[in-house]
């Protein structure tokens, strides 16, 4: 299961309190068996803060260096000392069973994410389309469309599952009616601005003329997510959301453009741009991208679509209380009718009316999950 953010910033925290807090950041991180070469490329300094968060960011490339740097920190005597040493090793244990995943299982094919527990149901479709992507270095632009509560914005979780497993950080900003360029451009560049020298990103509000300023705005976004150390897929969710009049449409344009134009000097470096709720009949992307854009329709579970992602999970980790041999076989394959029937009738009546039906269909299989792993 992948760090969240806040649990990076906590690892950050320890990182400056217990292994950088030293005037030889370095020495200190040969004496823990970093590479040379790794230690070499770190911008380095006598700001143990700064060091603590270049060595952070530069780790989240992959999953190895994720694993190097937490076993790094469990082994730091002054923390091993202290009552957070037990989430440092929690965390430890979860990297380590990300990597056995890596390494064992088409990462592109699980059914189950996060410690086990969160369901990801069928989108077959999308997972070859994502290992097409993925693969085909001049596709940088995906669209996922859909009816609403099909699970377009529930496609991201399965973006930062392959992340973990793919060398890339996908960073979602929700859009809305009310969404302005601006105020987009603003929440990317939490994302991409240097984290030491402060966010300050071109605002389109103090420019005259508009669509030129939006232009710059979306070079820059696309400049500074290709020049950090971690590969940024930029996810822009629910664009049906947006109003017709939005400039927020001139800048996905500029921006899909402005990737276009790093990607061809900087390669795989450049982002990706996924579009959440991207409809075929909404405003068509500039035409020079016409060969660099994938698409996934996004469509409700349907009841076949619960019985082989049960039959899947179940398979996948069997109760050690089913025994073995046929006697397992015929209970998983009753387990599983049961548990297609208790979700059906669950996402059918239960939750909140605000809702969408895959996210009702995910909460209830994901209870199903639960009490299958307490057996």
């Amino acid at each position: 299961m992948p760090l969240t953010e806040t649990e990076w910033d906590l690892v950050t925290t320890w990182v400056q309190s217990y292994l950088l807090d030293t005037t030889d950041p370095h020495a200190q991180l040969a004496q823990y068996d970093f590479p040379q070469d790794f230690i070499g490329g770190l911008p380095l300094t006598h700001v143990s803060a700064d060091n603590a968060r270049a060595l952070v960011r530069t780790s989240r490339a992959d999953i190895q260096r994720q694993l190097r740097l937490v076993e790094a920190l469990t082994r730091v005597d002054r923390l091993a000392v202290l009552p957070d040493i037990v989430k440092a090793q929690e965390f430890l244990e979860r990297l380590r069973e990300d990597a056995r995943a890596h390494t064992a299982q088409d990462t592109f094919r699980t059914c189950v994410l996060k410690n086990g527990t969160e369901a990801f149901i069928d989108r077959q479709d999308l997972r070859e389309t994502l290992r097409r992507f993925i693969a085909d270095p001049d596709k940088f632009v995906l669209l996922v469309d859909g009816e609403p509560g099909s699970g377009r914005s529930y496609t991201y979780n399965f973006l930062r599952h392959i992340g973990q497993h793919s060398g890339f950080r996908p960073v979602r900003v929700t859009l809305s009616r009310t969404s302005t360029a601006a105020k987009v451009v603003r929440r990317l560049a939490d994302f991409v601005a240097d984290p030491g020298a402060g966010t300050a990103p071109l605002n389109p509000t103090e420019l005259n003329d508009l669509l030129p300023s939006i232009d710059e705005a979306a070079h820059w976004v696309a400049g500074r997510a290709t020049a950090v150390e971690e590969r940024l897929w930029l996810v822009l969710d629910e664009c049906d959301k947006l109003d017709p009049s939005s400039d927020v449409w001139d800048f996905i344009g500029q921006l899909a453009m402005a990737i276009y134009e790093h990607a061809a000097v900087r390669g795989d470096q450049a982002p990706r741009l996924v579009l959440l709720g991207y409809g075929r009949s909404m405003r068509q992307l500039p035409y020079d991208l016409r060969g660099n854009i994938c698409w996934d329709t996004a469509r409700a579970a349907e009841p076949q679509d619960l019985r082989a992602f049960f039959d899947q999970a179940f398979h996948e980790t069997p109760a050690p209380s089913l025994g073995s041999g046929g006697f397992r076989e015929t209970s998983i394959a009753e387990l599983v009718d049961v548990a297609v029937e208790e979700v059906l009738h669950a996402s059918a009546t239960g939750g909140a009316e605000s809702e969408g039906y895959m996210r009702r269909v995910c909460t209830a299989a994901e209870g199903a999950i639960r009490v299958y792993q307490s057996l």
